[in-house]
């Protein structure tokens, strides 16, 4: 299928590796010139070298981090006005409830709520002028089933869920739409991450983490970065005008409820 939107423009924040790398790589195979985002140069760098070697796209690297005020303006120097803006950072740490002090609540609200916010407000005006725009927030599946040592992700996401929500009606006049992406299990760094924490946090081995991530989702095998890439090119699409406000969960059909 042609998505339509060969020769648009996107901002991919967090898109040196993981999830917002997948979200680059499966937009610069349709034909978009991407602003790649990262806080490692060397990193970020080499990214961007891959993505445009292999797509014959423009590709334009920002180091910094969209957490600080000059991370964002980096990224909007590069590119005003992006046709997409996805919205992409490391989630917090997990700890318990009481663990979390005002200073970690205050680092999960600015990287995980306020950053996307900003950038949102920063690309809307020019997104309604030209009645083209597609908005992607990559939140997680802990703002739809919440656990106890996520509290700061479920708290600061399921903020920005709320407030995306409400601004998807204000555009989706301009065809502007914004769409949630909640992952559960894509094998990347971040889940090697969760099970070195899970291993110290249960006192089990990290191979026997890694075996209860799988254990976890329904397809009983954890997701592929690019089928999480694939569908966050679909909703940038130009057939997905229609598809707004929406959560949409890539778990593996692990979702437990009805809505």
């Amino acid at each position: 299928m042609d998505l339509g939107i060969k020769g648009r423009r996107a901002i991919v924040c967090a898109s040196s590796r993981g999830l917002g790398r997948a979200c680059a790589e499966a937009l610069a195979a349709e034909g978009v010139a991407v602003v790649v985002n990262g806080r490692d140069l060397a990193r970020l760098e080499a990214a961007a070298a891959e993505i445009r070697a292999r797509h014959g796209v423009k590709v334009t690297p920002v180091a910094g981090d969209v957490t600080t005020e000059a991370g964002r303006a980096a990224l909007l120097a590069a590119l005003p006005d992006p046709d997409m803006l996805v919205n992409n950072n490391a989630g917090p740490t997990p700890r318990g409830f009481l663990d979390v002090g005002r200073d970690n609540w205050l680092d999960a609200l600015d990287a995980n709520m306020v950053a996307p916010l900003l950038l949102t407000a920063a690309v809307l005006p020019a997104m309604k002028e030209r009645r083209f725009g597609r908005i992607i927030n990559i939140t997680s599946a802990m703002v739809t089933t919440p656990r106890p040592h996520m509290v700061m992700s479920s708290g600061a996401r399921a903020g920005l869920t709320a407030a995306m929500k409400g601004l998807s009606f204000e555009v989706a006049p301009f065809n502007v739409t914004i769409n949630n992406l909640l992952p559960e299990r894509i094998d990347t760094d971040r889940q090697h991450f969760m099970a070195q924490q899970a291993s110290a946090r249960l006192g089990i081995t990290y191979e026997e983490a890694r075996a209860e991530q799988v254990k976890s989702i329904a397809a009983r095998r954890l997701g592929r970065p690019e089928e999480f890439g694939a569908t966050c090119a679909f909703l940038c699409s130009a057939h997905a005008g229609f598809v707004s406000g929406m959560n949409v969960h890539i778990d593996g059909g692990s979702y437990p409820a009805l809505v």
